[in-house]
């Protein structure tokens, strides 16, 4: 009796542990298949594991010990590095993210929500850029940042540069795959739209330029979102020319200064001004003289011109905000990217200086009908209720009115007035709840507000809130289009599936908001 129980006791603790040793020696396996064609494989008994993870996480939110973390990181020197990634995470089943910046605002390059084994594809080394400005063109690797770009056309020549974000160390390849929105935006339209080839490495481990891909999966790329449908290891972009001097100003209006009558006023110019013109409005929490708290609105803007242009522009369409010469400078293009960003010289756009880790979270709306002048103290009072929210408002208009609404997977074209970023920081995780929960009430609040059926919101800005794939098997079109995928495409969102069931019908590239692969 005593040997019975006790052969039940041994076979029940093999059964416990054979998966573990089959799951040890899996992993052993995948490893060795991965470091057969790079030595720049990172395993988590590494030492310098947790440096390189760490190297781009911005977000605090996902630096936590409690934070899913990858099997492995591999950072690839070549193609064929990317490759057998592909290769050798298909054959033995494990997933793989994508990271070229680190900014996702979700965090979801670099960590996982199931339990389904995972490695980290850390582009940060294949960051090389080549200049052709006879042909005002560049190709530029996915993991380059976008500051690294901006600085090596400027020092090829003064007078190109290229229309993309303010933030200077988001990477290249998550940015121009979600569409990019910029300064330059209302004259040249979305960093994406200024794509014209592409290198993708598809779930077959292929590399496939714009000819071999296809019409379909080459528009997909381009403001799809990154991650879906393969791994896009370089770009080739088109530069646009930039005169010898832009115009900048930066000017700050409390509401009792008057900031809540000019917003208003800007609401319905700031998208049909000169499309050389572009004025966002920043909006957080300030004080008045006597030490009270109040709001204050910032109009941040870039002219493609001189000063004295700006003022007759600005006399003629905006004469409310007082603008002087005083307020303004004129300064060469490269030189705006050091001025929106706040940095101090262009060398730390060539060295990218690293972002500052803070905790932070962000959720994104579009406008298409200005906010009543009357529901504005509502917002302002809502503003209030958190300790550092930040309201960032981008107009449309200009080139983005003519671009067709199918041109690209990025659907917010013409009728749409701005777009708002709700962003906000503090200090220690503790305050995480008090603060998400603001979020999402300021986000509840705004809803009668913004844009409906759907409401529309930014794929670079991702919101896990707005719905998740909860497993690669178990997502359907139908399901995503109710939660996420209108909301951030439209009507596109659908010719996206379509796309991802032709070129990766086994969901290989799934994540928490990949898109879903739909047979035609």
């Amino acid at each position: 009796m005593e040997l019975h129980i006790i052969t039940k006791i041994l076979l029940s603790v093999l059964v416990v542990l054979f998966p573990l040793a089959f799951s040890q020696s899996s992993n052993d396996k995948f490893i060795q298949c991965l470091s057969q064609n790079s030595d720049s494989v990172f395993t988590q008994n590494n030492t310098q594991y947790s440096s390189i993870l760490q190297s781009t996480i911005v977000n605090l939110r996902f630096s936590a010990s409690t934070t899913s973390k990858p099997l492995a990181i591999i950072t690839p020197l070549t193609y064929a590095h990317v490759q057998s990634v592909v290769t050798c995470s298909k054959n033995f089943g494990y997933r793989v993210r994508i990271r070229s910046g680190g900014h996702d605002y979700a965090g979801l390059s670099y960590s996982s929500h199931d339990q389904v084994p995972f490695v980290v594809l850390d582009l940060q080394k294949l960051r090389s850029i080549n200049i052709d400005s006879s042909k005002k063109t560049a190709w530029v690797e996915s993991g380059a940042t976008i500051g690294e770009l901006y600085y090596w056309v400027s020092q090829n020549n003064k007078n190109l540069g290229f229309p993309a974000g303010v933030c200077p160390t988001i990477g290249v390849g998550g940015h121009l795959s979600g569409g990019g929105l910029g300064i330059l935006v209302r004259k040249y339209g979305l960093a994406a739209d200024n794509v014209v080839d592409a290198r993708i490495i598809d779930a077959n481990g292929k590399i496939l330029d714009r000819k071999a891909m296809g019409k379909d999966l080459f528009w997909s790329i381009r403001g799809g979102g990154g991650g879906s449908f393969g791994i896009v290891v370089a770009w080739k972009v088109k530069l646009i020319s930039v005169p010898d001097k832009v115009s900048v100003f930066s000017l700050s209006k409390t509401l009792e200064q008057g900031g809540s009558d000019l917003f208003n006023k800007w609401q319905s110019i700031g998208s049909k001004l000169s499309k050389y013109l572009l004025i966002r409005v920043i909006i957080l929490p300030g004080s008045t003289g006597g030490g009270s708290r109040t709001i204050k609105v910032i109009f941040n803007s870039m002219f493609l011109g001189t000063v004295d242009n700006l003022l007759k522009t600005m006399n003629n369409s905006f004469p409310e905000l007082g603008l002087q010469a005083k307020d303004c400078s004129e300064i060469s293009w490269i030189e705006s990217i050091l001025f929106f960003a706040n940095y101090p010289d262009t060398s730390v756009l060539r060295d990218r200086k690293p972002e500052a880790r803070k905790y932070f979270n962000a959720k994104s709306d579009y406008v298409k009908a200005p906010i009543p002048k009357e529901r504005l103290q509502d917002i302002w009072n809502w503003m209030l209720e958190d300790d550092n929210p930040i309201l960032i408002m981008e107009p449309h208009g200009g080139r983005m009115d003519e671009i067709g609404e199918t041109s690209t997977p990025y659907p917010h074209r013409k009728g749409y007035l701005y777009n708002i970023q709700y962003f906000q920081t503090w200090e220690n995780s503790d305050a995480s709840d008090k603060h998400l929960g603001w979020m999402r009430r300021m986000y509840t609040n705004m809803t009668p507000y913004v844009s409906k059926n759907p409401r529309s919101t930014y794929v670079n800005y991702r919101d896990l809130d707005l719905g998740e794939n909860k497993n690669a098997n178990n997502i359907s079109y139908s399901e995503a289009a109710m939660q996420w995928g209108s909301k951030y495409f439209g009507n596109n969102f659908r010719k996206l599936a379509l796309v991802k069931g032709v070129v990766d019908p086994q969901n290989f590239f799934y994540f928490e908001q990949s898109i879903p692969p739909l047979k035609a």
